[in-house]
This record gives C-alpha cells, structure tokens and sequence, in this order.
C-alpha cells in the first residue's frame, strides 16, 4: 500500500476511535530520523498529515538528520523560453513534473548554475542571488566590484560541501583570452576572495589560437554566410563544469569559438583543449559533469545524418575518445533541423534539451547502460511547454543560503 495512503487511514481510524496513531509513540528524535529518510516529495505530501508531522520540517535537529543523507535523486529545474519564470522541476525519482517557488521577477533573474541543493541566479544589472527551490528561500550576494561592465564573464560555478549543506563557493571566471582571471565566494566567509589571475599553459602539439580568439567567417551547406563565435542560449552562457582532479580543483567552460578551456584553480592556470572538430563545421556542443569527470556532448551532421556523441579528454595522450553516443535511429530525427542541445548531468544521468524551430524535446540518459528514454510532455494551462535549459540539484529542505 502507497505509505501516503497508509497514513491516511490509519488517520481516519484514529478519529473513529477504532485504532492508535503508531508514529504516536515514536520518540521525536527518532521520528525526525525515519522522516529524513522519506523521497522529498512525499515528505512534502505527509505535512499535511498532522500538526507533528508539519512541525519536523523547520526542526533544526531534523535537518540535521536530512543531512546525514549522502545523496537524493535529483531535480531539474527547467528553464523555457520565458527565462525569468523557472519554477517547473522534473523529479527523477518520481518521474513527473512538479512546481518550486519562483525567484521574485522583479529583478528578472535567470538560472546560471546549481550544485547540492541550491540554485544561483543572475540578474540583468549583474546582481547575484544564491536560492533553495524547495523552500524558496534566497540571498544576495555581495556585488564583485572587481568585475566592472566592460569586463568578460565567461563562467559561473559552484559547489557546494556535502559535509555542511550551508558551505558553497560560486566561482567566476573573467577578462578576455589570454587574460584569464577568476574570483570566488565563500559563504563561510560571506565575502569574494582576492582576484587570481590565470597564467596560460601552452601545447606546441595542440592546433589551438595561442593569441586569443578570431572570429571566422566560413559557407555553410545551404551557401549562408556563418561566424565561427558560438552563440549560446541565455540561461548557459555561462555554463561550466567543476570537477576534482587529482587533488586539484577543476574547471572547464565553452570559449565563444566552441573550444573546451581547461582551468587549473589550485595551481591557477589555464590551457585550452584540442578542438573535436574543425572550425568551419556546424554543430552544437556543450560541457557536462558526469561521474566525476568532464565530458562533452557533440551534435553534428556528416552524410545525411545526424549524430550525438560523447567525449572525454585524455590528458595523457592529449586526445578526444568517444566514451557513449545516442543511437543513430533517434539522433537521425534531427538531421537538418539546425537544432540547439544543452545538457546537464547528475551521477550517471544526463538530460538533454534540444530545441530548434523545427522541434523540442528533452530526454534523459543512463550514461553508464547507454539507455535513453524521452521525457514525459509537461502541460500548463493546457499548453505544452518548450524546455531551452535545465539545471540539476537535490531537494533538501536543509541546504541554507
């Protein structure tokens, strides 16, 4: 029996005076244990059960038992084309569509990287804010008066401790290549730490513009004119992957160009990867976390079709080696239609988002089976809604701001 349903019961009984509430007995500490280990979404659902049971949820010591949970199934929270208004998520674990508290649109802020259970925004004039989608709880960050208007912001980051879910650090990466330097928060600390400045590392084997980025212009199949500078959806500008390496912190992002930069934060410098495919080709790509590790997703077109792969780079033989792909009979569908991919990953799973005028879709992959499976439509007021981005993060009431 469904245990949201079990509880109601036994409820009704209770007030007919033909049973006793078990839970009744349990000892606080030992209820606020039991409860921390119930999916989010049902916990939520169980508030509404009793007084009790409401009451856990703003318990200090329960959030403590919340945090002893390593990890939870992920949410997702989706970004459409109306950028200021994310607040439809996709539950992994239950497979459907569920509603978190909105940012305040006044200040028109958008989605631009997650980590844990905690979601940062942008805003227009530049402002930063560090939000709980399940409680709905938010706070501004101080202002980096090192970064000034005219400067380039290419990434913003985060991550976030799992020994203390009130400890994360958002990390920006500016300037314009071979400038690089990058800043980071530490909540701990509530203040943005001194500039460092990112000295580049070069590669006499690597085909990579060693003095910055050109723009270039090149035919494509249908005989338009096309520039070379990436153009990406607003919500991934600054998309960027963090990952531990090694002992050193890592952090690699898209140059406008579509090259793969490679930031090394503990020894503070930088290096940009081989290119996976020449400049003048069409495609789309982007950079996830997956497992642990870096990976890029890769969709392009050669004889008559499409094709979606997935590559990581070996820094010891400074090569591409494709480690997953999406079977030919799906990415065909895309063939010609000039669609847009963006991708984020979470453990082993990998959503994608891909968007053209032609179609919109979005799917999810089992990148260690290879297994993939379309999302369910999700409906509002009637309509089906078009997803451009999503952003990964675990529900849990305890993360702080």
């Amino acid at each position: 029996m469904d245990p949201i349903v079990q509880t109601s019961n036994l409820k009704k009984r209770k007030a007919q005076g033909e049973a006793t509430f078990p839970l009744d007995d349990l000892h606080q500490d030992l209820l606020e244990r039991v409860l921390a280990r119930v999916p989010p979404s049902s916990f939520f659902s169980l508030r509404s059960v009793c007084r009790r049971f409401s009451s856990v949820s703003t318990s200090p010591s329960f959030h403590v038992a919340c945090s002893q949970i390593d990890s939870r199934e992920p949410w997702f929270l989706m970004v459409d084309h109306d950028l200021h208004r994310a607040s439809l998520v996709f539950d992994s674990s239950e497979k459907n569509w569920r509603s978190v508290k909105a940012m305040n649109n006044s200040n028109k802020s958008i989605p631009v990287a997650s980590s844990g259970g905690l979601v940062c925004y942008k805003t227009e004039a530049g402002e930063l804010f560090v939000s709980n989608p399940v409680t709905g709880v938010c706070r501004e960050l101080p202002s980096v008066t090192r970064l000034t208007s005219s400067e380039t912001l290419h990434a913003i980051a985060m991550h976030s401790s799992k020994q203390n879910p009130s400890a994360y650090r958002v990390v920006l990466v500016f300037g314009e290549i071979p400038n690089l330097a990058f800043v980071v928060f530490d909540s701990a600390k509530n203040l943005w730490e001194e500039e460092v400045t990112l000295v580049r590392k070069t590669d006499s084997s690597s085909d990579v513009d060693v003095n910055g980025e050109e723009e270039v212009y090149f035919l494509s199949k249908t005989g338009d004119v096309v520039a070379s500078n990436m153009q990406r959806s607003p919500s991934k500008q600054y998309s960027s992957v963090l990952t531990i390496e090694n002992g050193e912190e890592m952090l690699y992002f898209l140059s406008h160009s579509g090259t793969v930069i490679s930031c090394n934060l503990t020894q503070r410098t930088f290096f940009e990867l081989p290119r996976l495919l020449p400049v003048y080709f069409e495609y789309s790509i982007d950079v996830i976390e997956c497992g642990g590790e870096m990976l890029v997703v890769v969709l392009s077109e050669f004889l008559e079709t499409s094709s979606l792969r997935f590559w990581k780079y070996s820094s010891r033989d400074r090569s591409w080696y494709q480690v997953a792909a999406m079977p030919a009979s799906l990415s065909h569908e895309f063939y010609a239609k000039k669609v847009d991919i963006n991708c984020v990953g979470h453990g082993d799973e990998v959503l994608l988002c891909v968007n053209s005028s032609e179609c919109s879709s979005c799917l999810m992959c089992d990148l260690k089976n290879n297994k993939w499976v379309e999302m369910p439509k999700c409906y509002v007021d009637g309509k089906e809604k078009e997803f451009l981005s999503a952003f990964p993060f675990e529900p849990r009431l305890e993360a702080i701001v």
